[in-house]
């Protein structure tokens, strides 16, 4: 009998013949010898299934995954035109998939003042942040002439020397004459100076709005510049509102800049109006744009726009309206989060038993929203911060699934900070993916613990290993311009969940670097519904990828906020470099 062992070519030539299946082509002499690139000499981490798999080459042409496997088999692909990239020992990974951020506002972010804290910014003091204002108005004053206020993002009261929002009076020694907001870095909370509050049309006369607060002076009345949630949305959306088209693009473009330098292929924009939906699909139609955007507009707001238009598994032009987004409730670090139990530590003026609130009081409007998404097999996004917003979310999709069914609908609870051990228990049988904020453990975790949420509930935020106990796929995500768009630091987090004072918050929820860039490869794909394209390396998926200076998996734990994205590249093209 004949030796029927596959020679090494012979295996090499079913490799090429198994890449010429899953790419459709019927020329497979063409296949072999003309892959566009291909990679090798470093550690390619498929991050497909339970346990890390790497392969020694991966190839690539017409924007998909040719062949992952041995290099000697991938080498058969190459071609005249062939490009050949030695690694010299960098990782290649997929390219990172938002699970949650806000891109048009990641570049918002970068084009105002930076007013964030130390290790991201300067943001210590107030006198600190007046310093920047100035700074920045007096460098932007092309832009100050077109929008006509003075605006930075990122102050945060809970790392200010002062451990307090700036107020109008403070915010007058920027401008009195120009208009000044100061966004809080949770984004959920503001301060102006008097005149942005005279022209926003706030008086001691206003009433606070549903699901909002205007923050007063001493005599109860008078409004003393800081304003949460509604009571900052609605003017700031009609700021917004009134950009025209050349200022929204350019915001979109910086946001998608801040993206790919973090090595995001995949993009999320989880709160959009209609205004930023259209600025999307023109910049697509203008082919501008180089990742993929996933849009979520606000079904409160949005509720016109998107039974007109619809959502759609397709991306045209790397565009997508992937679904709706809902908040039920505020921030943690803000004190606005809906909890079931009281605040350490309640704002100022504020009574002890005091539990924040919902951001959609009436629980039968949030059911009817939740239903009318359910009904129309959008997927819904749902900020639940609170442990009592969550709960409102498990009722309200619980009574949607009733009536209309949940096959596969891939309902996420995003950011889930407080969720309890119960409520996991139910968003499994309900299907409800948790996408969490990790992040939170390093920029407040000091704060969580010792001001809003007390030790023992503060090392549950984020509870990444108690769903990974129940076998729930989870997220993790930067949830920008909350905080960078960051990969490292998500990963970092996730991993070490060790806040600014160097406490380990939840030394229990930790869990390893395989787990945490699951979170924002394989799974994140799988929540965004994409896993047959995107999330691990595969043949016939798309190429998209990020290289890395180091193996996430390889370097000391504590290390790897350290790591560097040197490359992004979409569908095989390469949309960043990293300067050297």
């Amino acid at each position: 009998m004949p030796d029927r062992t596959p020679t090494r070519c012979g295996l090499a030539m079913m490799a090429c013949l198994s890449a010429v299946l899953h790419t459709g082509c019927s020329d497979w002499v063409a296949v072999v010898t003309t892959a566009e690139t291909i990679y090798f000499g470093g550690s390619i981490l498929t991050m497909d299934g339970d346990t890390p798999q790497y392969a020694e080459a991966l190839a690539v042409k017409d924007g998909k995954i040719l062949f992952v496997g041995e290099k000697d088999e991938a080498l058969v692909l190459t071609g005249e035109t062939t490009r050949v990239v030695d690694l010299q020992g960098r990782a290649l990974l997929p390219g990172f998939i938002d699970a949650h951020g806000h891109v048009w506002n990641a570049g918002f972010q970068k084009l105002a003042a930076n007013l964030l804290p130390p290790p991201d910014g300067d943001g210590t003091d107030i006198a600190a942040l007046v310093g920047i204002l100035k700074e920045w108005a007096e460098l932007n004053r092309a832009a100050i002439s077109k929008v006509g206020w003075i605006i930075g993002f990122g102050y945060d009261d809970a790392q200010l020397a002062e451990e307090r929002h700036p107020v109008a009076e403070e915010l007058d020694l920027v401008s009195s004459d120009l208009p000044v907001l100061i966004i809080h870095q949770s984004g959920h909370l503001a301060s102006m100076n008097h005149k942005a509050l005279e022209l926003s049309r706030i008086t001691a006369d206003t009433q606070d709005p549903s699901g909002g607060l205007i923050r007063r002076e001493s005599d109860g009345r008078t409004p003393n510049g800081v304003l949460e949630e509604m009571a900052f949305f609605a003017p700031v959306f009609k700021l917004f509102a009134d950009l025209d088209q050349e200022a929204n693009e350019k915001i979109a473009l910086a946001g998608v800049q801040a993206y790919i330098e973090f090595g995001f292929t995949t993009a999320q924009e989880g709160r959009a109006t209609s205004t930023v939906t259209e600025t999307w699909r023109k910049l697509g139609r203008d082919g501008r744009l180089a990742i993929d955007i996933a849009v979520y507009p606000d079904l409160q707001a949005e509720t016109d726009f998107m039974l007109e238009t619809g959502a759609s598994r397709t991306y045209v032009n790397h565009v997508r309206v992937a679904g709706v987004k809902l908040s039920l409730d505020g921030s943690p670090q803000g004190k606005t989060a809906w909890l079931t139990k009281p605040y350490r530590v309640p704002p100022a003026g504020q009574s002890n038993d005091y539990v924040g609130y919902a951001a959609i009081p009436n629980s039968a409007e949030l059911e009817a929203l939740i239903d009318l998404a359910f009904e129309n097999n959008w997927q819904v996004l749902a900020h639940c911060n609170g442990d009592a917003a969550s709960d409102a979310l498990i009722a309200a999709v619980t009574k949607a699934a009733e009536v209309h069914g949940n096959v596969d609908r891939r309902t996420v609870m995003v950011h889930a900070q407080t969720v309890r051990e119960d409520q996991l228990d139910r968003m499994k049988e309900l299907g409800v993916i948790p996408s969490f904020f990790s992040m939170h453990t390093f920029y407040w975790g000091d704060w969580h613990r010792d001001e809003t949420l007390g030790r023992e509930r503060a090392y549950r935020i984020s509870p990444t290993a108690s769903a990974l106990q129940r076998d729930m796929r989870f997220t993790t995500h930067h949830d920008s311009p909350v905080a960078l768009p960051s990969s490292a630091m998500i990963l970092h987090t996730t991993v070490n969940r060790t806040s600014r004072s160097g406490d380990v918050i939840g030394p229990d929820q930790r869990v390893n670097a395989y787990i945490a860039l699951k979170s924002i490869t394989d799974w994140a794909a799988y929540q965004h519904f994409e896993e047959d394209s995107k999330g691990t390396l595969a043949v016939g998926k798309l190429a998209d990828l990020v290289i890395l200076d180091m193996d996430p998996l390889s370097v000391d734990p504590t290390t790897i906020r350290d790591i560097r994205v040197l490359e992004t590249i979409k569908e095989g093209e390469t949309v960043y470099t990293a300067p050297h």
